[in-house]
């Protein structure tokens, strides 16, 4: 084994300088920062109550604090401020857009628009003729010889506008008959049947009549029809007639989550049906209101959300796309709650965007999850895949993310419990985080300002705000290197859709955040994402018609010209599968690829031709035959490449030499990205055990660099090449991610890095300690001498209990002499962030677990100071402010609910602990 320290130069790879991090560490290794690699944030317009002033101020801080961009989302108003409110759209919104857009141009920030306020899209813009549809499916009976009495129009409230689509006469000799040329216009029926008995079926294009949630000013409502190219044109006119023919320079148009509620019908359904399904869908409107749920019943549903979701892409995302490129913008779009192919929906657009709903459990010793604090709700990774998925396989380089959404009760949440969050995120193949959020509120506004119903408030006016830059940083060195070259995913997995569709129960299906029990958790797919990836495996999606435009070149599936190709197309156990897919996955290996099937399909979705479609993929799968590879898995060579047979996915992977990452063995999450020359595995320890070992990686290298994005630290890493992989040596603490750059090219002029290898006693950092506090409310509690560093919620001052803000601990104290390659400064525990200066020079802020730091290059012989500077949350103060009456929350609409959406009340919360508790000491290494 030849044993090698890699460095690159300078020049091969870039710089990263952090100004507002307050970080002095060692910056070769970095790549160039770009706006898109610092976080954005949603920023909440309420009641559209800007001015320039304030918006140019507001902008500027954003930017100190390290954020990147603004997301404009005009929402409901601050009451008291009416006169203030501007209508949305009108010549001085306009003008203010235009100062947000000029005053981020000349900050290198970047600025998005919602296209529309509140959500989901609509406005007054919209008629009721344009409004989100719904079917209403009324009966009648009448015997021969007889004249129906009543007349055929809605009885259902409020939908005077409902128009007749089809009207089914079903007779009982197995009669059916279409009569809605027979229904007058004001509902009577022309038509007796001459015998039997007979039931109608009138179906109605209704009207949900749903009304755009938490609008602003201007922008109240109908939700739109997004089934109808037409309604979303009438839409958007009003978006060109504001524009006045010339671009509003914003970088990407925004479209939130799909929460559309029972819009299951549009006046387009029935001939595109026709079209696309082979068949009339009006003979089958008894089966499919019907309560008794048959096999039939399921397939029918199928080609009806087929159609839904063919109508849906076709008539309202892509559309909206193009709209946006007329505008010289770009799309950023959650597909997610659609009742629709999410991964065709996400791919559609330039940024696919999903989001984090609730908090997760981590198993880092000391993270703080109050479950009184929480939602019921865990985000799931799988679900966040397929917006990296669709971004990876469509070729687009940005995945973006709606993050931190009720992380916790509103003023609890601390930077510390962010950050495995967002890696979470991260490892899930997202680069592009929006935090969620921050609300637009005038500096004269009293704490803690205007406020979101929903969101972590990162806002100026949050105690963690000076500490925020600790976060920002992190975000902007992982995104930095997440956002550089290309994912390097190993597996397309196909996502059997039709599965899903074949269900008897309910009309249309929306993919649902708050529904993956239903329709994603107890499928074999989801088995097999979740068991592939802790064996080490990087997987993809594809739907059916990405999967369409895929071929097969030296061995490798290509997606699309900018993708990654995938070694191996994996197909789970899949109940539905078109005839076409299955050809496609075939003509793939004839090609040269390897496709695995946990089991060969057994059946085809939907009614059309269905005999026929059997027949065909009877026939097909009669012509496989597979012999024995060994260990349980079945193999057909087909024309240059291969189709495996394996219930077992990962021994068929193992026999095919499609290796796996073994990181995971230890209990690490990574995700890789090839970059020319260079391979990033970026690594996170969620576990409880402390990782100090040689960690295999599959990739060849001369040179391997370790980059810290908790402080900006680089040097060149102690590795051996083994086989065709290597083994790096990695240490890290519960809570710390590691970057890991491998590169092909030899690399010259960075230090090695520093191991902490042998620990020698730790010191007590011993002295008389003094805490002031420097900056907060409601009133700055007296100063304190103190013998060791405790939390100021402990001496039962009731100034101290209120307070929310920053305290800083500082002490002098004698270093005693000691020979060491470094010395790490630990904090112990912290609640909640904390910035240290070591001898008057910044160390760096520590706002997370296990909130440690290399202070070497600082120390000196003898007598050194050290101050921390600690910040807790605002959720004292917020206690205070509630047991006292004080009015703070005074928002229209929903104005402000707890984590249960009921209406907040902090008075009888406990006191959160709040300072610096240690104890602090320094080890030598």
């Amino acid at each position: 084994m030849n044993r090698r320290r890699g460095i690159l130069t300078a020049a091969i790879l870039g710089t990263i300088f952090l100004a507002s991090s307050g970080i002095k560490a060692q910056t070769t290794g970095w790549p160039v920062v770009k706006k898109e690699m610092k976080p954005w944030t949603r920023w909440w317009w309420m009641g559209n109550a800007v001015s320039e002033d304030d918006i140019k101020t507001s902008l500027i801080s954003f930017q100190q604090a390290g954020l990147g961009g603004v997301e404009i989302a005009p929402i409901y108003g601050v009451k008291g401020m009416e006169e203030k409110y501007i209508s949305y759209l009108t010549p001085e919104w306009m003008k203010m857009l235009n100062t947000t857009v000029g005053t981020a141009e000349s900050l290198n920030m970047g600025v998005d628009l919602t296209n529309g306020t509140g959500w989901p899209f609509g406005g007054p813009q919209i008629s009721l003729g344009e409004a989100a549809s719904k079917l209403i499916v009324q009966t009648y009976q009448l015997k021969g010889g007889e004249k129906l009495a009543e007349k055929i129009v809605v009885k259902e409230p409020r939908q005077e506008s409902a128009s007749l689509q089809f009207l089914t006469a079903y007779g009982n000799k197995g009669e059916i008959l279409q009569i809605a040329g027979k229904v007058a216009a004001d509902g009577t029926l022309r038509w007796v049947p001459k015998s039997g008995s007979w039931e109608l079926y009138a179906a109605f294009n209704g009207k949900t009549r749903q009304m755009v949630k938490r609008s602003s000013p201007g922008g109240e409502g109908y939700t739109l029809n997004h089934f109808s190219h037409n309604a979303l044109n009438a839409y958007l006119k009003r978006f060109d007639d504001a524009f006045e023919g010339s671009a509003p320079n914003v970088r990407a148009f925004y479209n939130d989550s799909y929460e559309v509620y029972g819009a299951d019908w549009s006046e387009e359904f029935l001939a595109l049906f026709q079209q696309n399904r082979g068949y009339d869908f009006r003979p089958f409107i008894k089966e499919f209101v019907s309560k008794e749920a048959t096999a039939h019943q399921a397939r029918l549903k199928s080609d009806y959300r087929e159609t839904m979701s063919e109508m849906l892409l076709a008539n309202f995302t892509q559309p909206w796309t193009s709209w946006a490129r007329k505008h010289k913008g770009i799309t950023r779009n959650q597909a997610h709650g659609s009742p629709g192919n999410l991964l065709d929906l996400y791919a559609a657009v330039d940024i696919p965007e999903c989001e984090t709903f609730g908090s997760s459990y981590f198993h880092i010793p000391g993270l703080r999850r109050d479950s009184a604090d929480i939602r019921n709700v865990d985000p799931d990774p799988v679900m966040l895949k397929f917006a990296s998925s669709a971004a990876h396989v469509a070729g687009h380089n940005l995945v973006s993310c709606e993050t931190f959404t009720w992380l916790t009760e509103h003023f609890k949440t601390s930077l510390s419990q962010c950050k495995p969050e967002v890696e979470q995120v991260f490892l899930s193949g997202i680069n592009h985080v929006f935090f969620h959020g921050t609300t637009y509120s005038p500096p004269k506004a009293a704490w803690p300002g205007w406020l979101f119903y929903a969101s972590v408030d990162f806002t100026p006016a949050n105690s963690f705000w000076q500490h925020l830059p600790g976060l920002t940083s992190y975000i902007t060195r992982v995104q930095s290197v997440l956002q550089s070259g290309k994912s390097d995913n190993e597996i397309l997995m196909y996502w059997p859709v039709f599965d899903a569709w074949n269900k008897a129960r309910g009309k249309d299906m929306p993919f649902k955040v708050h529904d993956i029990d239903d329709w994603l958790h107890p499928t074999p797919f989801y088995a097999n994402v979740k068991n592939l990836q802790k064996v080490g495996y990087s997987i993809d999606f594809v739907s059916d018609l990405l999967l369409k435009k895929a071929s097969a070149r030296e061995g490798m599936i290509r997606t699309a010209e900018n993708a990654t190709p995938y070694q191996v197309l994996v197909v789970p156990q899949s109940q539905m599968m078109p005839v076409e897919t299955l050809q496609q996955m075939l003509a793939l290996a004839k090609a040269g690829a390897t496709v695995i099937f946990q089991q060969l399909p057994a059946d085809v979705p939907g009614l059309g031709d269905l005999d026929k479609r059997k027949a065909l993929l009877k026939d097909i799968l009669s012509g496989l035959s597979f012999a024995d590879a060994g260990n349980g898995v079945k193999r057909m060579n087909l024309g240059e490449g291969k189709v495996v047979l394996s219930e077992d996915i990962q021994k068929a992977l193992v026999v095919e030499g499609i290796q796996r990452e073994t990181v995971t063995d230890s209990g690490l999450g990574f995700i890789r990205r090839q970059d020319g020359a260079s391979k990033y595995y970026y690594l996170v320890n969620h576990t409880a055990q402390t990782i100090n070992q040689e960690m295999p990686l599959n990739v060849t290298a001369k040179s391997v660099i370790l980059m810290d994005p908790q402080s900006g630290y680089t040097g060149s890493a102690s590795f051996t090449s083994e086989g065709s992989g290597i083994k790096v040596k990695i240490q890290m603490q519960p809570g710390e991610a590691m970057i890991v750059r491998a590169s092909s090219e030899p690399l010259t002029d960075i230090k090695p890095w520093v191991y902490l290898d042998r620990a020698q006693t730790p010191i007590e950092v011993e002295g008389k300690w003094r805490l002031h506090f420097s900056g907060g409310g409601p009133v700055l509690p007296a100063d304190r001498n103190l013998d060791e560093p405790v939390d100021w919620t402990a001496f039962g001052d009731a100034d101290m209990d209120n307070f929310s803000g920053a305290g800083q601990y500082s002490v002098t104290f004698k270093m005693p002499k000691n020979k060491a390659s470094e010395y790490i400064l630990d904090l112990g525990k912290v609640h909640e962030s904390a910035r240290v200066w070591v001898n008057g020079e910044d160390a760096g802020i520590l706002w997370s677990i296990p909130y440690k730091a290399r202070i070497g290059k600082y120390l000196r012989p003898g007598k050194n100071t050290i101050r921390v500077e600690v910040t807790n949350l605002m959720a004292n103060r917020i206690r205070y402010m509630d047991q006292k009456g004080i009015e703070w929350k005074k928002f229209h609409d929903i104005n402000i609910v707890d984590i249960n959406y009921k209406p907040l009340n902090a008075s009888n919360w406990k006191v959160q602990p709040s300072g610096l508790a240690g104890p602090v000491s320094i080890t030598p290494y």
